[in-house]
């Protein structure tokens, strides 16, 4: 701000006298860490692309001083019409993540204070918009409709912040068949979205080639290594095509779930009971009796019990099996997955890592989630 606010170039001395908390000090010692603590702001504010400008008003002097002219970097007018401000609403309030919601919410509310008709989840209150609407719903009929983007891997944080500081990371890996982590040393070049699912893109230092990781398979913690900047984004990676051209449609599999009546609705919509006289089926499925007539879309199915009174033995189909297995831990109890055997293996994993988390006392003394 004290750089903005000035068409002269001020010096390092003036700029400490006039910014509070920024003061030289006496000592020699303390000049000397002032200065360093100059040079590294100013080297931040040029990372941002902030054009701090060097150089002196008199031909006279000697000593350099420093402006940010405000035509560099103060942002122009914006103007958008009312459904760009709709969209721009929309888009911020996809994310499910804290990390990023925050600052699409922040830049939401100074669109708003600037009088822009923006009409965000994120900031609560009435629609401005909606006394207009032909439609009674804002936006053309968008209430009720709250979608999300799925940012909650947990390495998703770790992973977009090496990517915009540019640091290599270090990560735990597992491929689908493998029982065992790899290592992984990696330059990440980005994070991206592809069928629904976050994929970490980089040059892999262990293989010396490019490659592509699910963020759903990371098994640990994404550490950052080494310095700031330390690698440089080839110009002409493409790194969509990258993703679809290593990630190919995954085939659909079926999945028998043990779900307690009364729970998992969303889970319900997608399934179907079981047919007891079909092969294939759990070992109990056939001494269950008839099967039950199948649901109608939206209805809760009632299934086969599979020896469970208060359950429903459904059929789920699905295709991303990491992805599958987190929706299935969500419900807890409720749900028990009997097939197949690497979904369930998946799923106790998930479970035992949180009571681990939650209560290393019971995990270690021997407690068995179901």
């Amino acid at each position: 701000m004290c750089l903005m606010a000035t068409s002269r170039f001020l010096s390092v001395s003036q700029i400490g006298a006039m910014v509070e908390g920024y003061e030289p000090g006496e000592s020699e010692e303390a000049r000397e860490a002032f200065r360093r603590m100059f040079e590294r702001d100013k080297q931040y504010l040029r990372e941002l692309g902030i054009p701090v400008e060097t150089g002196s008003d008199s031909a006279f002097s000697d000593e350099l001083g420093y402006r940010i002219p405000r035509g560099d970097y103060a942002l122009g007018e914006i103007s958008l019409e009312q459904d760009e401000f709709a969209a721009l609403a929309l888009a911020a309030s996809l994310w499910s993540n804290e990390t990023l919601a925050a600052p699409a919410a922040s830049a939401l509310r100074k669109l708003a204070a600037a009088g822009a008709p923006v009409r965000p989840v994120a900031l609560g209150g009435p629609d401005p918009l909606a006394a207009s609407s032909s439609s009674g719903g804002g936006f053309g009929g968008f209430d009720g409709f709250e979608p999300r983007v799925d940012a909650t891997e947990p390495a998703f944080e770790a992973a977009l912040a090496a990517v915009q500081s540019r640091r290599e990371v270090r990560f735990p890996y597992r491929r689908p068949g493998q029982t065992e982590d790899t290592e992984r040393h990696l330059q990440p070049w980005g994070v991206l979205s592809w069928r629904g699912r976050w994929y970490l893109v980089g040059h892999d230092l262990h293989r010396g080639a490019s490659r592509v990781f699910r963020l759903s398979r990371v098994t640990g913690p994404v550490r950052a290594v080494g310095p700031t900047g330390a690698f440089t984004v080839p110009p002409d990676v493409d790194l969509r095509a990258m993703v679809s051209s290593t990630e190919p449609a995954e085939p659909t599999r079926t999945a028998v779930l043990r779900v307690r009546r009364g729970c998992g609705h969303a889970l319900r919509r997608h399934a179907r009971p079981v047919d007891p006289g079909r092969p294939g089926q759990p070992a109990d499925a056939g001494r269950l009796g008839r099967p039950a007539a199948a649901a109608a879309p939206g209805e809760s199915a009632q299934a086969p019990s599979g020896g469970h009174p208060d359950c429903d033995l459904l059929r789920v189909d699905f295709s991303d099996l990491e992805r599958f297995a987190r929706w299935v831990v969500g419900y807890g109890p409720d749900v028990t997955v009997l097939e197949p055997p690497d979904l369930r293996r998946e799923v106790v994993r998930r479970l035992r890592a949180t009571l681990l988390a939650t209560a290393p006392g019971e995990a270690l003394a021997g407690s068995r989630p179901r």
